[in-house]
């Protein structure tokens, strides 16, 4: 036996009278405990778990030390005294046999979209069923959670429907990674082996094979199975015969069709000569590759499946569908129906008592609820969604519903059985409702993390970070990280990548700045990391990496600074973090920053406050107060504004709140990334961290040479101001591609206002007071003495080089050679605007009235019509439609419509607009007309 099998024999045994309800800090087995009773070293030992822990035969108990437990400790028990349980009160439900479930003559139908993204794969599978005379071998292909076990029985429930084989037969299933460690004792599960093949074998064994004789044998994660054990399945997919372990002649036959399955590329991870043999390869897709009505469709039949398990009706908000389906990351379906199930089974024990299970937002746990913000920012999907779903989704436990074989990302066992017995329990020994929620719920989180970890799903963190930081830098964090997993005896937090990326990035800028902060040793801290020896020394060999991969020399006290973070990283400090609320000028320049940096950084001591133009210094003050109020957690708040006149805030927030509160202005992205990472450290005081952010220069390797301000120079943040009719439909666009542009830049500190030309001048003096206008771009030149960014140029595929010319202070107007922008780029830039903007409204079916309304415009009114006329028209009256579908419509004042009225303008294109209302069964109000009205007059006055 190898040392790995006596290993995970020895956990066995030792843990096997543990319960899960009574492990403590003391349960389970150590990595030094395994070392020492087996006589190897530690690194041995632990390498030999946690391949243990990967192959879900024990499982790993957090605390420190890290313990080890067999993973029998989890599985429900017998209870230990009676209680009635929840179900003892209904009525017992007919138990269906298998063939009840498969009525449809065409058993495919039942996976969802075998006719439209797995279409492909139906009919491959279809045509390896019936090709005679018995079929040929098969490879599905696709990633974790896809679905290939599924897709593998109903293969196998299609040839047995089809006559290709006997009813009374089953598909025998073999997992390779089961013995992957052990060859000799795979080969005997597979081929079977004879008396004294091997220690142990007592006597002789059938393998697989022969039991799946006139069958299918499934072989997942083949992949997994040695070369040798390839050599030997290949053979017998040629010949049919086979020799068991320990026997040197192929004298034994069998009749059975292969399919296998694996998430690995076969060209690299199979034998070319395995490959050959298997005819059909059948690759299935990613959960993201899925239509709408697919994702929808499955959420449903999982949800159904749930509800038939606890006998009730199901109801789910539409927030609640689409955080499902934006949760799932690189689990694919297998995580949907995992997280269905974990968020129904909270839900349920909620609303035990109650016939109905309805499942709202609030009830999702964090990483679930996140699939919202996720999918909020992948519009195409989410327009794709949208049109499909209702406010509710009904699901009830009596719909019909095809079903078998449980798959691997099924719990092995119910766990509404296990909710609603240990609740019974728990309510017998007297406790409270909110602790019962509290305990079970603890349970239930459980599982959530067990299966994340057991079927390694990770998070696509490093491609969001390279839009921050330098991939040199991230390369190095990787480094740090592996080495840190394999130095400390536990797991760090998710936002390990970000936390210390962005912390190493900021080291390096201020070494190279030269700044003060870099020599200093905080007294606390020294003291801190004595009590983290062993981090201390991790820290040390980061010092050494650094130094290595940038030729840099590190000081002592930074090593004290990454032994801090390091323990931050390991420990979920939830008391006496330094809050930290954003306030800035406009409508959502405050929010867009925290929702950037909290789901980023995961963190929740984020508050944002954001001020239109518009709002009071009064109004403004009470809203900064009641969030400075919210994220205090009795550290101290740091209020991170966009221009000076509010730093006078911090002394009256004090006065009325108690709480200290410190003001940066100039605020950027990047600072706000920077408080927040270190808002998070162990032991950092509002002061350090005032301190810190006033010495911050960003995360971008910059040049040593500063700009100077000439003294007596007040310095002003830069802007950029984009003009529209109405400053939301059009200019709304041209803001998006102007950020869009300048995040690829890291330029976060400009700021992009969206304006309407009707109140352009009050508006434009609004922003001169705080602000410096670099650049104006949209239907009118505002003559303000900067760049003007014709529409017609910034659509254009010259507008991000336009933009740069502007930003290096390089622009030159180029009246002789106009930017090139066609009818049909109009149109496409008009297209995948409403796409992606719009909820209510279908691009395919809208746009072609919209640019027709849009010419007889031109018509009536004599416009010798440029692309540019379109494109604002279009997107203006787009957005006029989704607000009157809203019933959300613009606002002008009653003088402004009486002008527009007696204008001959207003007659002429009344009857248009009266095409357009009758085509789509809508009626324009007046306030829509005027800033319709506004963009006619507008381009009238250009000629």
């Amino acid at each position: 036996m190898k040392r790995i099998d006596r290993v995970y024999q020895y956990i066995k045994e030792e843990t096997k009278h543990l319960d899960v309800d009574k492990l403590d800090n003391g349960s389970g087995i150590t990595t030094n405990q395994v070392a020492e009773h087996f006589n190897i070293q530690r690194s041995n030992a632990s390498k030999d778990l946690n391949s243990l822990v990967r192959e879900g035969l024990i499982d790993k108990l957090d605390g420190r030390p890290v313990r080890y437990v067999c993973k029998s400790v989890f599985r429900h028990k017998p209870l230990s005294k009676y209680v009635e349980s929840y179900r003892e009160t209904e009525a017992p439900l007919p138990k269906k046999t298998k063939e009840e479930f498969f009525n449809s003559d065409d058993i495919f139908k039942r996976v969802v979209g075998a006719y439209g993204s797995m279409k492909n794969a139906t009919e491959q599978a279809k045509a390896a069923i019936l090709y005679p005379p018995k079929g040929l071998n098969s490879l599905i292909i696709g990633p974790t959670g896809s679905g290939k076990t599924f897709f593998a029985h109903t293969m196998f429930q299609f040839a047995k429907k089809n006559q290709v084989i006997a009813k009374n037969k089953e598909m025998i299933v073999f997992n390779c990674a089961d013995y992957a460690s052990n060859p000799e004792l795979l080969m005997s599960h597979l081929f079977g082996h004879v008396k004294g093949a091997f220690t142990g074998a007592d006597q002789e064994k059938e393998g697989l094979i022969s039991l799946a004789n006139d069958s299918f044998l499934f072989l997942d994660e083949i992949h997994r199975l040695p070369p040798e054990g390839q050599e030997m399945v290949f053979y017998f997919m040629d010949n049919g015969t086979f020799a068991k372990l320990g026997e040197t002649q192929k004298n034994h036959h069998s009749s059975v069709r292969i399919i296998c399955a694996t998430t690995e590329d076969p060209s690299s991870s199979l034998l070319n000569t395995f490959v050959r043999r298997i005819p059909i390869t059948i690759q299935l897709p990613n959960f993201k590759d899925r239509t709408a009505k697919e994702k929808i469709d499955l959420v449903k039949i999982m949800m159904t499946m749930e509800a038939k398990r606890i006998q009730r009706k199901i109801i789910l908000s539409e927030d609640v569908v689409k955080a499902l389906i934006g949760s799932v990351s690189y689990g694919n379906v297998g995580q949907l129906k995992s997280n269905v199930q974990l968020v129904t089974a909270q839900s349920f024990l909620n609303h035990m008592e109650q016939d109905e299970i309805q499942i709202t937002l609030e009830e999702l746990n964090e990483s679930i609820k996140e699939g919202l913000i996720t999918l909020s920012h992948d519009r195409k999907s989410l327009s794709e969604l949208t049109p499909l779903l209702t406010p509710q989704l009904v699901i009830s436990p009596n719909e019909p519903l095809d079903m078998f074989e449980e798959d691997s990302y099924e719990l092995p066992y119910n766990l509404y059985e296990i909710i609603g017995d240990k609740a019974a329990v728990l309510k017998e020994d007297g406790l409270s409702q909110d602790a019962i929620n509290h305990f079970i719920s603890t349970d239930i989180n459980v599982h959530l993390k067990s299966f994340y970890r057991n079927h390694g799903f990770t998070f696509d963190t490093e491609n969001k970070l390279t839009e921050i930081i330098d991939e040199r830098i991230i390369n190095t964090t990787r480094k740090i990280y592996e080495y840190a997993s394999e130095a400390l005896d536990y797991d760090f937090q998710t936002n390990f990548l970000y936390a210390m990326g962005l912390h190493i990035s900021s080291f390096l800028n201020r070494l190279q700045n030269k700044s003060d902060l870099l020599t200093q040793d905080n007294e606390n801290i020294k003291n801190m990391v004595a009590h983290y020896p062993q981090e201390m020394e991790v820290a040390k060999v980061f010092k050494e990496i650094i130094e290595e991969d940038y030729q840099v020399e590190v000081p002592l006290s930074e090593v004290h600074y990454l032994t801090v973070l390091l323990v931050s990283l390991r420990e979920n400090k939830e008391d006496g973090r330094i809050g930290v609320v954003v306030a800035a000028h406009g409508n959502t320049t405050a929010s867009s920053m925290v929702q950037v940096v909290t789901q980023l950084l995961k963190v929740d001591n984020l508050r944002s406050v954001d001020m239109p133009l518009e709002m009071k210094p009064k109004e403004a003050f009470e809203k900064i107060v009641e969030e400075v109020v919210s994220v205090n957690e009795g550290s101290g708040v740091m209020l991170l504004v966009d221009m000076g006149s509010l730093v006078t805030f911090a002394d009256d927030i004090k006065l009325e709140t108690g709480i200290e509160v410190k003001v940066v202005d100039m605020v950027t992205t990047s600072i706000v990334l920077e408080a927040a990472r270190k808002s998070s450290l162990l032991d950092t005081t509002l002061e350090d961290l005032y301190e810190s952010l006033a010495h911050f220069h960003g995360y971008t390797m910059t040049s040593q040479e500063e700009v100077q301000v000439p003294t007596g120079l007040s310095y002003k943040e830069e802007a950029i101001v984009a003009i529209c009719a109405s400053g939301k439909g059009t200019a709304t666009r041209m803001k998006e591609l102007i950020d869009h542009y300048l995040l690829s830049k890291l330029k976060t500190d400009i700021a992009v206002f969206p304006i309407s030309i009707v109140e352009l001048n009050q508006e434009i003096k609004k922003i001169q007071e705080n602000y410096e206008i670099i650049a104006s771009t949209g239907i009118k030149d505002p003559k303000l003495n900067v760049p003007f960014i014709s529409m017609d140029t910034l659509f254009s595929e010259k507008g991000p080089d336009v933009l740069e010319e502007v930003l290096m202070k390089r622009f030159e107007e180029e009246d002789d050679e106009p930017m090139e922008l066609t009818m049909e780029k109009a149109k496409s830039i008009c297209y995948d605007y409403v796409k992606e903007s719009f909820t209510f409204i279908n691009p395919d079916k809208l746009l072609p009235s919209i640019w027709l309304f849009s010419q007889k415009i031109a018509e009536v009114e004599l416009i010798q019509a440029e692309p540019s006329f379109y494109i604002n028209l279009c997107m203006h009256t787009a957005g006029a439609i989704e607000r009157e579908l809203r019933q959300d419509t613009l606002t002008v004042s009653k003088d402004d419509l009486e002008e527009m009225k007696d204008t001959l303008v207003y007659q002429r294109i009344g009857p248009v607009f009266e095409e357009l209302n009758q085509m789509l069964q809508l009626s324009f109000s007046d306030n829509e007309i005027y800033f319709i009205y506004q963009i006619i007059e507008n381009e009238k006055s250009k000629r």
